[in-house]
């Protein structure tokens, strides 16, 4: 097998563009890029390109975009293109026994978990919201099902208190660039075994859905809170207080407790400044950072003046909508 190797890579989100880069970097012959359709955002809901499509085009590569990677004429693309390995971080779809059959050196799938833990397609965001303290990044031989593929390389990495999503994709992204790099070297030198994951071991993290931002007001101060850091920066922990709708960005356990039922302003806090909010099993939560329906983020404590919001003012339940 040659040093340089010619390589399909498959990829969609954010996390995958240190992936992409690194192969381009280490020398190796990208054949093409295949990633998800653009998608219809923002206001005027106009088609925008996935984070590594962007990568791609900057890149000077070719990119494909087929609306299924189990059609057969995408499958024979494929095989024309003889690739020595695939290369898979955050794509979006399951990809089928024809393809992952084709190269030789094998189909490599980099995923933001220590697997078993947290398959699926929300990871990060599920690990934070679990409370975990550290999570990781395994490069795996890939099956047509969902991340249970043998173990090629792990690397640890741990979970800081203030960690949200955006601040620990971008670190699992570079650790997992590396890791798809050393093993794509082990594979060549033959020095890489495969694990089998212990099933006993798996659990899974299902994609972020609306009703995951809601903020439940009765769970305690720290669940609050690793919620709030797993829906940033998208979509975003969302709450209800006058009957508005607000965005919760940042905000901090408090060791005092308050007796106040869950969901009530008991406080305003000066260093740094907060809303303190009573939260369930005795706990409390200071809000630092909001952003009111239609208004930008902004400093909790000034959202609250600006409002008129005293203590005794209570956040209300809030049900799910669509988008």
């Amino acid at each position: 097998m040659p040093e340089k190797l010619r390589v399909i890579f498959f990829g969609t989100a954010e996390f995958a563009v240190p992936s992409l880069e690194a192969l381009v970097s280490a020398g190796h012959e990208v054949l093409a890029v295949v990633t998800q359709p653009d998608k219809p955002k923002g206001r005027g809901l106009h088609p925008m390109p996935s984070p590594v499509k962007q990568a791609a085009l900057r890149l000077g590569l070719p990119v494909m975009q087929p609306r299924r990677v189990r059609s057969e004429s995408f499958i024979e693309t494929m095989r024309q293109l003889a690739p020595d390995v695939l290369a898979l971080a955050a794509f979006g779809q399951i990809i089928p026994e024809a393809l992952l059959r084709l190269p030789p050196l094998g189909p490599i799938n980099v995923h933001g978990s220590l697997l078993p833990k947290y398959r699926g397609a929300a990871p990060i965001q599920r690990a934070i919201m679990a409370g975990e303290s550290v999570t990781g990044v395994t490069t795996m031989w890939m099956e047509p099902t969902l991340d249970t593929g043998d173990i090629l390389l792990a690397e640890a990495c741990p979970i800081d208190p203030e960690d949200t999503t955006g601040t620990l994709t971008k670190k699992l992204a570079d650790i997992g660039a590396r890791l798809l790099i050393a093993t794509l070297e082990g594979l060549q030198q033959g020095t890489i075994g495969r694990r089998k994951q212990n099933e006993a071991e798996a659990s899974y993290a299902p994609p972020i859905k609306p009703e995951d931002a809601i903020v439940r007001w009765h769970e305690s101060a720290q669940a609050i809170v690793n919620r709030i850091r797993a829906m940033n920066p998208t979509p975003g922990a969302v709450a209800s207080i006058q009957g508005k709708r607000v965005k919760l960005w940042r905000a901090a356990p408090l060791e005092q407790s308050y007796e106040a039922p869950h969901g009530t302003i008991v406080a305003f806090q000066k260093s740094p400044p907060g809303v303190v909010v009573a939260a369930g099993d005795d706990t409390a939560l200071a809000l630092l950072e909001v952003q009111p329906e239609s208004g930008r983020r902004m400093d909790a404590a000034a959202w609250a003046r600006g409002v008129r919001l005293k203590p005794g003012d209570r956040f209300e339940p809030l049900e799910p909508i669509a988008g």
